[in-house]
């Protein structure tokens, strides 16, 4: 195939996603309080609420949220400054902040229980949701969480990540940090298509959201608020190289949560492997007891 019809076919994938998109996984929004939270919502049955990472958005669930919609309500929100979001009042938020965000979505949505996925540093404001002492969530899902830097011991390097991370915002801007960020998030088996669909979520980013999820990522710590005791599993991509399968299986250690792998796929294992996260997400949703397999 010529590099030019290589580019055509690319393009063609990416039309066909977004047209789905608008079709099946539709944007939404609510006001709480003055602020707007917007979100993404397909299906019906059980809820389940979906968080995304630092360099995607509600968007980026889309084939897996197509899967899930199958079995349940799905919402993927788009975390503050992401999206239609209003941002956060705080110039450097932590997990609690955010998690109260979320409070106000799911409250104004009438969810009183449902299954809450976060992947990466949605990870972090998953865990500080459910730290806050709410009684709507059913079971926790992580996967290939962010641990955050701001313990002691990670400290500096969590002003290096934050200067590293606000020069190539400075210096590339947006698209140049999706063309080059994107590369890390999928192994190297993802198909073109894949890799598009990711490059494209990172375009969306806003500078002003993306740098208060920087401050949250260097400055707060999942340890914070994981807490033993709480049903559910964390999931890691078997070649993910951002945060590792051996980090996110100690993290499953600490709190005693079971964990297991995703086969073939990279960080945003939920678009590499769509079905097989999707699958993993519904069996949290469906049973008490998780068959423990690494």
């Amino acid at each position: 195939m010529t590099t030019a019809s290589t580019s055509s076919a690319r393009s063609a994938d990416l039309q066909e996603s977004l047209f789905l998109l608008n079709q099946r996984f539709p944007e939404r929004a609510v006001e709480v309080n003055g602020s707007v939270v917007s979100y993404r919502t397909c299906g019906s049955g059980p809820a389940i609420v979906l968080l995304h990472g630092i360099g995607s958005g509600a968007a980026s669930w889309l084939p897996c949220a197509l899967r899930l919609a199958e079995e349940a309500t799905v919402i993927a929100w788009n975390a503050p400054g992401y999206g239609a979001s209003s941002m956060l009042s705080s110039q450097s938020p932590t997990g609690t902040e955010y998690a109260a965000r979320l409070e106000q979505l799911l409250a104004a949505l009438g969810i009183e229980q449902c299954v809450l996925v976060g992947h990466s540093l949605g990870a972090i404001m998953a865990a500080a949701y459910v730290a806050s002492g709410t009684t709507r969530i059913s079971r926790l899902v992580l996967i290939s969480p962010a641990q955050g830097y701001g313990s002691e011991e990670k400290r500096a390097r969590g002003e290096a990540v934050a200067q590293e991370r606000m020069t190539a915002l400075q210096t590339l801007g947006i698209a140049g940090m999706a063309e080059h960020r994107s590369r890390r998030m999928l192994s190297e088996n993802a198909s073109d298509a894949q890799r598009a669909w990711v490059r494209w979520n990172m375009q969306q980013l806003h500078p002003e959201g993306y740098t208060q999820a920087v401050h949250l990522l260097c400055g707060d710590d999942i340890y914070r608020y994981a807490r033993r005791g709480m049903p559910g599993a964390v999931y890691c991509g078997s070649a993910d190289a951002i945060t590792t399968p051996q980090d996110s299986r100690e993290l499953a250690r600490e709190i005693e949560l079971p964990f297991a792998l995703i086969d073939g796929a990279g960080h945003a294992c939920y678009v590499e492997q769509a079905d097989a996260v999707a699958s993993a997400i519904l069996e949290n949703s469906t049973s008490n007891q998780i068959q423990h397999h690494e």
